[in-house]
């Protein structure tokens, strides 16, 4: 069983793609549509990584952050931002919160796959990366 990755995106247009794109490259995919969903998910299962959108409802990506790095170290659960948001106050934010990564959409699948990847070193790619 591959690595498992909660994505957090409230965007169906970018949510059912990265969906795809994830479970093609062999990892396990749990999706919610807001912060209140993706912090209760992260309390009851904890994944091996968080694909965070900033922008979403009811509880915003920067508290989901806060909650996950007031229980998790940045080696015991990554977390990688992707967000429209891509200017720089918003990419220090992230980092200065314990993000691991910041990914600006629109991005590229083989840099996204390459960066999830290299939060998650023990997991292999299904398609050979």
């Amino acid at each position: 069983m591959g690595k498992t990755v909660l994505v957090v995106e409230d965007e169906p247009h970018i949510l059912d793609p990265l969906e795809f794109l994830l479970e093609r490259n062999g990892l396990t995919v749990h999706a919610v549509t807001d912060g209140v969903a993706a912090c209760r998910a992260i309390e009851q299962s904890p994944p091996d990584l968080v694909l965070l959108d900033v922008m979403i409802p009811n509880i915003d990506g920067f508290e989901v952050l806060r909650m996950v790095r007031a229980r998790f170290d940045e080696k015991a659960l990554p977390v990688v931002i992707l967000s429209a948001k891509g200017q720089e106050a918003d990419r220090l934010k992230a980092r200065e919160l314990g993000a691991n990564d910041f990914i600006t959409k629109p991005f590229s699948n083989t840099d996204l796959i390459a960066r999830i990847f290299n939060q998650l070193p023990d997991a292999v790619a299904e398609n050979g990366r």
